[in-house]
């Protein structure tokens, strides 16, 4: 009887064990250095690079005369980039200097009126004490007359003319003080003229400012230094006051501003750094630090804000802008422009 043979045991296979725990020990790995890289930093890639942006607006309307800068250029605070055609300006000025000269002479007029009512007042005033002494000697004469027609020293026709001289006067003396109060107040009248003449006068002086303010703003000038952008703008173009006509990103204003989830911000501090990545350069070494926090959530400030009370509730975890500076080498922030993406990551423990 033949013996039968038995088959050689197949050797257990340890590639694969030795791949599971090769991958079981990376996931550990992989794992232990998450746990610690998250309980030291909180992560965001809802961030963009923000700066800012003043908008120069014409301030006055006319038709765009000259245009001095190219778009997407440097320009710096003060300089001129827009001329508005001038000429209707120049007028109103001209205008409002004739209307200041016809006043200050009509200052002249008042002045010397001033000198011939107030002399007129004089005269009138001497009138008054020369009526007076004829009233008191005409007075004491009538006295003398009453006694003497008494005793018929004199006649009664000399009396009844010493009467009539005493009523004469009575009204000299009446109507010099008449005429004596008519001076002072016309003296009054025309000071009062002369303080409305004067008051004109600086009305037309503050029209001539106002003018010449009109004039100051057909020379558009930068409000600050940075890059002039999206231009609006054409030479031969009518403008009006008010019409924004191009945009300047403000040289050093560039700041980053991340959105964090609510349930982030328990950690997070102002002061504390922060690491940065721009899609745009992945290699470029920037960091930052957190500078503060809105006061809203960025919900409350959209076009139409979320009612909660409508009956159709869902809740939805908020995220609140966070403001981080930016610190790094002048020529990469140099190169960082408003509107880029980033990644920011806060360093809340050390």
């Amino acid at each position: 009887m033949a013996t039968q043979e038995t088959e050689p045991k197949k050797k257990p296979n340890k590639v694969l064990p030795i791949i599971l725990g090769i991958v079981l020990i990376g996931g550990i790995i992989f794992g232990i250095k998450e746990y610690i890289y998250f309980s030291k930093h909180v992560d965001t890639d809802d961030a963009q690079i923000d700066g800012d942006i003043s908008p120069v607006v014409a301030r006055v309307g006319g038709y765009v005369d000259s245009i001095y800068f190219e778009e997407n250029t440097h320009v710096n605070k003060g300089q001129q980039l827009v001329k508005i055609d001038d000429h209707d300006y120049r007028i109103k000025l001209e205008q409002a200097q004739a209307a200041q000269v016809g006043a200050s002479a009509g200052i002249g007029v008042g002045q010397s009126q001033i000198s011939t009512t107030a002399a007129s007042a004089a005269s009138a005033r001497a009138d008054v004490a020369s009526a007076a002494a004829r009233l008191e000697k005409v007075q004491k004469d009538y006295n003398r007359y009453a006694n003497l027609v008494k005793d018929g020293s004199i006649t009664r026709q000399q009396f009844d003319q010493a009467k009539a001289d005493l009523d004469v006067a009575r009204a000299n003396y009446r109507a010099s003080q008449d005429k004596y109060r008519a001076a002072q107040e016309q003296v009054a009248t025309t000071r009062s003229q002369l303080t409305v003449t004067n008051t004109g006068v600086s009305q037309k002086k503050v029209d001539i400012d106002y003018a010449k303010l009109q004039l100051s703003y057909t020379n558009v000038k930068s409000p600050a230094s940075g890059i002039a952008s999206k231009k609006n703008v054409q030479v031969g173009q009518l403008v009006q006051a008010g019409q924004t006509l191009f945009n300047i990103v403000n040289d050093n204003s560039i700041y980053i501003t991340a959105n964090f989830k609510e349930t982030q911000l328990n950690n997070i501090r102002n002061g504390q750094k922060v690491e940065v990545k721009v899609d745009a350069y992945p290699d470029m070494e920037i960091s930052g630090t957190v500078y503060n926090f809105s006061p809203a959530t960025g919900a409350k400030f959209s076009l139409l804000p979320p009612d909660n009370a409508t009956g159709n509730f869902v809740k939805v975890v908020q995220r609140v802008p966070v403001k981080i500076k930016i610190t790094g080498k002048a020529e990469d922030i140099a190169k960082l422009r408003p509107g880029m993406s980033t990644d920011v990551s806060v360093l809340i423990k050390e």
